[in-house]
This record gives C-alpha cells, structure tokens and sequence, in this order.
C-alpha cells in the first residue's frame, strides 16, 4: 500500500485483537506518529458508541488510524462524518453503489448499515483514533440476530466478494484528501440525513424533526415540529422513511 501522504504510511497488521481501536490507542501513547494504522483480520471485542458490541468476523475490514490534528475541541466532532464519507466515496468509485452517510457515524447501502466509525480522543496525550468498520467479505447470517434487519455487507450487495487489499488502499487516499481539507477547514460534508425527518435518541430524552443542517463543528441542527430549532451533538439517528 504505497502513496499515502500521512495516513496508512505505516501499518501494523494482525490476525486478532480484541480491538484496534485498544492497540492504536496504546501505540499513540507510546509516541506513534499521526498516520499509523492498526488492522485486524478479526476482532474479538470490537465495539461501537456507547460501548456497543460491533460484530468483526473475518472477512470484513475492521482498522483504526492515529490523529494528531491542530484544531480546536469543538471541531473533532467533524472527524467521524468525514471519515464516514471518505468510506462512502471509497464504496461508490470502487464499486459504483449508493452508500451514503448517516449522521453522525454510518455508512449506510439502501436503509442498511454498512460501515461504521468510532473516533476515541485522549487530551492527556492529544491524540484521537479514528476506527473503522466495513462489512466486506460477511455473510449476513454471521451477524447476531438482533442486527440482520438492519444491517448489511458489500458481499450481500453485489453478489461476490471484494478485493479488501484494494479497498483499504483506495480508503487509505480518501480519508487523506479529505483530513487534509480538514486541516485547511475547507472540508464539505454529505449527510442523507440532512432535509429528512429524523428521530434523534439520546440518554436523556427522544426528539423527532427535520434535521436542517451539519453545523461546522459536526452538530446536527434539528428543526422541531414547533419551528423551533435544537442543536444535537449526538444520539442515535433514526431515518423516519423507507430510503438511505
């Protein structure tokens, strides 16, 4: 894998973890530079937000890379949109499908998740790392039964398995062009979630609306049924229609 600017310079590969996300986490504090990746063939307890069970069977891309950004707090939280649309890019030149991205963190093919991110931040030692998850080479029927509904992979979709050295390669480019528009603040996001009514779920309360906007620091400006508007900085993002 070779013409990486920064990111996926360097790679560290294994055939199992419990996550990558844990072992890129661990090497940033041992003074990894920006741009190191961690990949795995499988991990055995890999999670999403909340501390959510995110299956990783073999056959799928399950990788985390180290970021050392100037910028200020409030715009980390751009960091999983942008990674979730350099996966959506890297899905439709490569495979030409409609993935698209959900805020504030998924990759979706149809009404289906495909890819899925997780940023961790470490002020102590200012570092964050960006893990990724993408269903390739998966059978549906691997997933635990709660998430066959909702869930999809890039084998599923178009009837035969991918090249994941390929795939990685090619997300390797995207996230790079796009980390460096982040540096410049000159990064564009694409969300699908932007002008559907949406229901957002959060710890604390439910809200259903029209999300307007992705502000620049990655919040999500909702319009309620009243006109007024709120500012969510996260939640679970329910699609109230039938497409992506």
């Amino acid at each position: 894998m070779n013409g990486h600017r920064t990111l996926g310079q360097k790679i560290e590969h294994f055939t199992s973890v419990d996550s990558t996300n844990d072992i890129a986490k661990r090497l940033a504090r041992e003074g990894a530079g920006e741009g190191t990746a961690v990949i795995a063939d499988i991990q055995e307890k890999g999670r999403g937000r909340l501390l959510r069970e995110w299956s990783s069977p073999l056959g799928g891309v399950w990788l985390s890379v180290i970021l050392r950004p100037d910028t200020t707090s409030e715009r980390i939280s751009l960091l999983p949109l942008i990674a979730g649309n350099a996966i959506a890019n890297t899905l439709n030149k490569l495979y030409d499908i409609d993935a698209r991205t959900r805020w504030p963190n998924d990759v979706l093919i149809g009404n289906k998740k495909v890819s899925g991110v997780l940023t961790e931040l470490d002020t102590a030692e200012n570092f964050i790392v960006v893990g990724i998850g993408i269903n390739a080479n998966i059978d549906v029927s691997e997933f635990p039964e709660e998430v066959r509904g909702i869930a999809t992979t890039l084998k599923e979709e178009m009837g035969r398995e991918v090249s994941k050295e390929e795939l990685i390669d090619c997300l390797f480019l995207e996230l790079d062009d796009m980390y460096e528009q982040y540096g410049s603040g000159l990064v564009e996001i694409n969300c699908s979630t932007i002008n559907r009514r949406v229901k957002i779920i959060t710890e604390t309360y439910e809200l259903t609306g029209t999300a307007k906007e992705v502000d620049e620091t990655g919040a999500l400006i909702l319009e309620l049924e009243d006109g007024t508007t709120k500012r969510i900085i996260g939640g679970d993002c329910i699609h109230l229609d039938d497409s992506a």
